[in-house]
């Protein structure tokens, strides 16, 4: 039940990896990573609990069964103690009679048969006694070693399969996290080289805006020599100023990127650090 539940979760994480790489949308990853990890941390949990149901169940009946057998084995050894006490008076009355008939006929030689064969009986009696007495106890022994044997092959199973489960969650979230770096990566390849792109035409269309300029005042200049210094100086001003304005926004806008990047790579690192944190947190 539990790899049925994980392949159907890992189809449906399949298809929105696909859905969400045709969005491009970071919100939706934020959300589908969230929902992955409450998923597998609210399976992790019921496994767990499950787990400890069965083996607090299982420690209940062995307590059980434990309580049962000595409480056999004291009722066994109550009977047989009832058994011997009716044995010995038995033997106390029979010996009294024998005692009384001897005095009373004096045969010593009848007495003598008598005991021996007493005697024989009251030794097969404990012997037939041992032996079923023998013969319990090692067929308790013997079920004893084969319910040990039953529980621990179980928890040996059990084990088992809760360590390929670990297993199998942690290469899933490995691999997760290797696909994320590498489109993490790929957009940072992607941006940097927009902005080279945007740099390098903002560079040439601040050239011919400037060639332009130079082309329009060397026609003023032949136009109007005598206002070569005036407009020289003026426009040498103007040049000052839109260099002056041009550098400023080049700042401004090269400050604003540096500071979206660091705040972009700051996020990274802050996601990063509460899954592996998050990760701890789990084997914890």
């Amino acid at each position: 039940r539990c790899f049925y539940d994980q392949k159907i979760l890992q189809n449906t994480f399949g298809k929105w990896k696909e859905q969400w790489t045709v969005c491009r949308e970071r919100k939706l990853s934020l959300r589908a990573d969230n929902h992955y990890r409450h998923l597998l941390l609210n399976l992790i949990f019921r496994a767990w609990r499950a787990y400890v149901c069965q083996q607090q169940g299982k420690r209940n009946k062995y307590y059980i069964a434990e309580s049962h057998a000595k409480k056999q084995t004291t009722l066994r050894t109550w009977q047989h103690w009832l058994v011997y006490v009716d044995v010995q008076r038995t033997k106390h009355g029979m010996h009294s009679v024998a005692l009384a008939f001897r005095e009373r006929s004096h045969l010593r030689i009848s007495w003598a048969v008598w005991r021996r064969q007493h005697y024989q009986k009251c030794s097969e009696r404990k012997m037939n006694i041992l032996a079923l007495q023998h013969w319990a106890q090692s067929l308790q022994f013997r079920a004893w070693l084969q319910w040990q044997e039953l529980y621990l092959y179980t928890q040996n199973e059990k084990q088992k399969d809760t360590r390929a489960v670990t297993h199998h969650q942690h290469w899933e979230l490995k691999r997760c996290m290797g696909a994320w770096l590498g489109y993490l990566n790929l957009n940072r390849v992607k941006k940097r080289q927009n902005e080279l792109a945007q740099e390098f035409h903002r560079s040439r269309t601040l050239q011919r805006c400037f060639s332009n300029w130079q082309l329009s005042w060397e026609c003023r200049r032949r136009m109007h020599a005598h206002q070569r210094d005036l407009e020289k100086h003026t426009a040498r001003i103007t040049l000052w100023r839109v260099f002056a304005h041009w550098k400023h926004y080049v700042l401004c806008v090269e400050e604003a990127q540096q500071h979206e990047l660091t705040e972009k790579h700051y996020k990274c690192y802050l996601l990063v650090l509460q899954k592996f944190w998050n990760r701890w947190k789990s084997r914890l």
